[in-house]
């Protein structure tokens, strides 16, 4: 007797192309988001931007069919992060996953030593970036030759600290040795590394530093008040699809707007350049129909108004 053929779970509708801004959880690499949320956006089309590391939490902002192609734009948006600089002690890794790689101990700073450290950690900097990162080295990415016992050296990068707010600090025994646990604010440009910064303030203050916690509050105007955690995703109904943010409520979360006109709408969904309008900036603009739906990102060149990424095409 033939076995009964198995029933095929229904398959989760598709989402609309838009934004789902994910509240990472601990654990979790970017790619593993990524991965749950194909599922719960019945779509492979989906993508991440600006990745986290494992032990960060907060914003991940994904994109989801047509939005994948927003996510360049995304990447290249300010970022905050909440997050705590162990003072005293470093590792290997800059953060605490690592390695202790000196214990120097902090017991005799104060918390106006350590705001003090941070007035020149502020504003336009050259850093170097941490040598655990995906920045590739001769064809290899930095973190696997570190890990591989290499040493790496990165050069200099330019970034903007916009802020970097001292939150409160706290004493804390670590073998033996007195450190100070700082909780930090910073708003940063992107392709600054926090774990940097806690290298780098721990090295100003002459004790070492790493990063204990981190947690990204902000991705340009994607913030935590719109973030669903993954539990309540993966909760949603099977016949229900996941709610995705608009094109045009995305694009226009990391960038400034401009309204078409019917005939403008027309044009650049052509791929065809229109007038630019004084006081526009130089770019990308989301270039929105009346009908509120996203055409086009659009730079500002000669007076012309080109499209650089068509999202409704003719």
């Amino acid at each position: 007797m033939s076995a009964e053929p198995r029933e095929r779970a229904p398959r989760r509708p598709t989402a609309a192309d838009g934004v789902l801004v994910v509240d990472k959880p601990a654990g979790w690499t970017s790619h593993d988001v990524v991965a749950r949320l194909r599922r719960v956006a019945g779509t492979r089309k989906v993508g991440h931007a600006g990745t986290l590391d494992p032990m960060a939490t907060g914003v991940l902002v994904v994109g989801v069919g047509r939005a994948t192609r927003l996510l360049t734009y995304v990447v290249g948006a300010d970022k905050e992060y909440l997050a705590t600089v162990r003072l005293g002690e470093t590792t290997s890794t800059e953060d605490a996953e690592g390695e202790r790689t000196s214990l120097a101990g902090a017991g005799d700073l104060t918390s106006s030593d350590v705001v003090a450290a941070t007035v020149p950690l502020t504003g336009p900097l050259q850093q170097v970036p941490s040598a655990v990162s995906a920045i590739k080295v001769d064809g290899r990415r930095s973190y696997d030759r570190v890990r591989a016992g290499e040493a790496v050296e990165l050069a200099a990068r330019p970034v903007v600290v916009h802020a970097f707010e001292v939150l409160g600090t706290r004493a804390a025994t670590v073998d033996g040795v007195g450190v100070l646990d700082v909780d930090v604010r910073v708003v940063v440009s992107s392709g600054t590394y926090v774990r940097a910064l806690a290298r780098d303030l721990g090295a100003a203050l002459g004790v070492g530093g790493h990063l204990t916690a981190l947690r990204r509050t902000r991705v340009g105007g994607f913030a935590l008040d719109r973030a669903a955690t993954l539990d309540e995703l993966a909760q949603l109904p099977d016949d229900v699809p996941a709610e995705t943010l608009p094109l045009a409520d995305a694009a226009r979360a990391v960038m400034p707007e401009r309204v078409l006109t019917s005939a403008e709408a027309t044009a650049l969904s052509y791929g065809q350049a229109i007038a630019a309008r004084e006081g526009d900036p130089g770019g990308p603009l989301a270039a929105v129909a009346p009908d509120g739906s996203l055409v086009a990102l659009v730079e500002t060149r000669g007076g012309r108004a080109r499209p650089v990424l068509v999202l409704a095409p003719a």
